[in-house]
Formats: structure tokens, sequence, C-alpha cells
């Protein structure tokens, strides 16, 4: 059996976090993806990339409504390696550090927490203000990972696309889904006497 991932999508802008993640768990073959879009990440979608709802869900193994309550990443007897939401808004940030599941989004979010596995939130919004940074501490104390898209300028990247595929690969480096291409960090080249 493949192992699962849920990826939800929500309002924040960086709609691009989500479908690359989308489309490198498509690539990888052990690996099958479930995916959630609020409302708020469609307009988003069809705002930053011109992509319809449905042209997103076609780049998933299973789509589900984020009203539909009863969905099969709505239970935690649906076995999954846990769960990304990319991006994460500050209203779905809120939602998931105080366990109100109004959507199917939060519901998932909720149940991974709830069963232990294993949950990271790609939070974009700056600047923060005191109520996100609580709420980020909340969920980090119930186990699951906050993980800013800050870029890595020591990969030297040349495009945005480069920017979005190195956060990409560090988020699925989380659940032990490791790529080749991802640019690692190999220790500054020369010795400290050259660097001054």
């Amino acid at each position: 059996m493949k192992k699962r991932l849920i990826v939800g999508i929500t309002g924040a802008t960086g709609a691009i976090y989500g479908v690359r993640l989308l489309e490198v768990i498509r690539e990888t073959p052990d690996l099958e993806s479930h995916v959630v879009m609020t409302d708020a990440g469609a307009l988003n979608l069809w705002h930053e990339l011109k992509m319809r709802r449905k042209d997103l869900e076609k780049l998933a193994t299973a789509a589900y409504h984020p009203k539909d309550i009863g969905a099969a990443i709505a239970s935690g007897s649906f076995l999954t390696e846990g769960m990304v939401i990319a991006p994460c808004s500050m209203k779905t940030l809120a939602a998931v550090a105080h366990a109100y599941t109004d959507d199917l989004v939060s519901r998932a979010a909720d149940v991974i927490l709830k069963e232990r596995r294993r949950l990271v939130l790609v939070p974009r919004e700056t600047p923060l203000n005191l109520a996100h940074l609580r709420n980020m501490t909340a969920v980090t104390e119930m186990g699951g990972i906050i993980m800013p898209p800050v870029p890595a300028f020591y990969a030297m990247p040349k495009s945005i696309d480069e920017v979005v595929a190195h956060t990409v690969g560090r988020v699925l480096d989380l659940f032990g889904v490791h790529s080749a291409k991802l640019a690692r960090w190999q220790g500054m080249k020369g010795s400290p006497q050259e660097r001054d």
C-alpha cells in the first residue's frame, strides 16, 4: 500500500507551495496525495496561478470538498503519514491551534494531531502579531511543526521556482521523503583564512 499524505491549501498567498507539493508527490512512486482546499484557497489559486480547483484536484490521488466533514481524511482510522497545510492562512492556523474544526482542512489537521501523526504548517503572513505567534506556539506544543517558507540563499537560487522547490523539498524531508535534487548544505568551501 502506498503511503498517504494529506495536503491542505488555504487562502494565504503562496498557492504555488501546495501545487508543487502535489506535483512532487505525484512523481514519488510510493506516495499518494489527498488534497483539500478552502474556498479562499481556490480564489488565491486562480489569482496567483490562473488555475481552477478542478485543475489542482487532477494533480492529487484524491480530492475532497472543504465542507465534506464525512470524508475519509476526517477520521483517524484512515491511515496517513500526516498532513501539510501549504500555504497556511492565519485563520486556519487559529482554527488548528484551538481545535475549531469548522471545515475539512481544520478537521483533518485536528485528526492528525489527536492521532499523534506529523502535521506541518507552512504559514504565509508577515509581520506576525502576538496572536499569530501564540497560535504557532500552541500548535508546536501539540506536536505540530511550523515551517515558514524561508528562502535558503546558500542554495544560490536563480528563480522563484528554485526557491519554492527548496521549501517543498524541506517539507517532504519531514515525512522521510528525500530528494536527490535538493541542494543541501555541505559546509563552506575553503579555509577560514581564505574567507576572511
